[in-house]
């Protein structure tokens, strides 16, 4: 007689999500390669052999305001999951980040009798305390990423692991900067700026004008220098093109390569999110820059309870690079807070010093191996076979 596959859902709303994602999966399948995923992400999630039903390019928003514009998309989407959730459908869940949409989906997993596992927890440190309270009701077990996070739900007695962060395993290069350099046609004696804009379509709205022009001034100061511009793949990388067809800097813009970028890269301005800590653990140089909708800053004001906004700062407990917000996002400020840095080599070298520190506090190589082993055993899924292992 046929039996039912053992079958696990996994929900990303956002392209590191979906990063992550597929990299877990990958994992996953190695040691469990019978279980069938299905759920929300993207690219990488697919490329990892999971059935995405719903995709990311339609999840995706920068604050609360933009997450309104998709508000009815992510009412149909959470009425499929729920009523598969309730049907059985599911052995458990996966839940990455997106805490708005995942937190209530661990609520029908827990009336359901479904195990919920939340990676990489919502930031309950910096704004919205409370949700520990639904957390800790709904949540079969926490994979936290950073390493202050443990001790937060140990305290709140909340199920969690930190076995490190999966960037130390996923931040590296392919090519070395002059390998880099001559596939591109560039000079790697020349000053080279990485400008990165963002994942969503939102963000490269808010912030590529102000990136460019920064670009001209930083261009005009220096004489030679020259700007490189990865394109994420959740991003069509002819709408960058025409927003950039009147300027006179040749930017160079690049399909992914994203590790590249930041390694071969003497300066980075980039949009706050996770890309900061990869950067980090790459030890490039770099001003933070980001834009909300001004409702979404007012409000942000009030409830959160933090001094930085950048990953790579929070982690660090200090402020190691400049961080700029809103109006304080000018093409002059971005100019100004590059050049100090790229006029400095001194100023160079103790920045990188410093971004060495963060590496070292987030753990030991295989981090998403270890993450993975330990789901498969919450999650009760069968082990790969000895005839499964031979035959790989």
């Amino acid at each position: 007689m046929e039996t039912n596959p053992t079958r696990v859902l996994i929900v990303a709303g956002e392209a590191s999500g979906d990063l992550h994602g597929g990299h877990l999966v990958q994992a996953l399948r190695e040691r469990s390669p019978g279980v069938e995923y299905e759920g929300v992400g993207g690219k990488n999630m697919r490329d990892a052999g999971v059935r995405t039903l719903f995709d990311i390019d339609r999840m995706g928003g920068m604050g609360l305001f933009e997450f309104f514009g998709t508000l009815w998309h992510h009412l149909r989407v959470f009425r499929k999951l729920s009523a598969k959730i309730r049907q059985g459908h599911y052995q458990a869940a996966i839940l990455i980040n997106y805490p708005v949409f995942n937190l209530k989906l661990a609520k029908v997993c827990k009336q359901a009798g479904c195990p919920a596992l939340f990676y990489i927890g919502p930031q309950i440190w910096a704004s919205r305390s409370g949700r520990i309270h639904a957390i800790r009701e709904n949540v079969t077990k926490m994979y936290v990423i950073l390493p202050f996070e443990e001790k937060i739900y140990k305290e709140a007695k909340v199920p969690v692991e930190f076995f490190g962060h999966p960037f130390i395993d996923l931040a590296r290069p392919q090519k070395s900067r002059e390998e880099f350099f001559k596939e591109l046609n560039l000079d790697p004696n020349i000053k080279t700026v990485g400008l990165m804009p963002g994942s969503r379509m939102s963000e490269v709205n808010y912030l590529l004008d102000d990136m460019a022009e920064a670009a001209r001034i930083i261009r005009e100061k220096l004489g030679a220098c020259q700007f490189l511009l990865p394109v994420a793949h959740t991003i069509d990388p002819e709408i960058l093109r025409q927003k950039l067809k009147d300027n006179p800097l040749g930017i160079k813009i690049i399909l992914g390569n994203n590790y590249e970028v930041m390694s071969s890269s003497d300066y980075l301005i980039l949009a706050s999110g996770s890309a900061t800590l990869e950067a980090g653990l790459l030890g490039c140089p770099m001003v933070i820059i980001y834009k909300v909708h001004p409702l979404t800053y007012f409000i942000a004001k009030f409830f959160t309870h933090i001094t930085h906004f950048g990953l790579v700062n929070i982690v660090a407990g200090e402020g190691v690079v400049p961080e700029l917000l809103n109006e304080q996002v000018t093409p002059e400020r971005i100019a100004d807070e590059a050049l100090q840095v790229l006029e400095n080599p001194e100023r160079m070298r103790a920045i990188r010093a410093r971004l060495d520190k963060v590496r070292q506090s987030l753990g030991a190589p295989h981090v998403i191996q270890r993450i993975a082993q330990s789901m498969m055993e919450t999650m009760n899924l069968p082990a790969r076979t000895p005839d499964e292992k031979n035959s790989v």
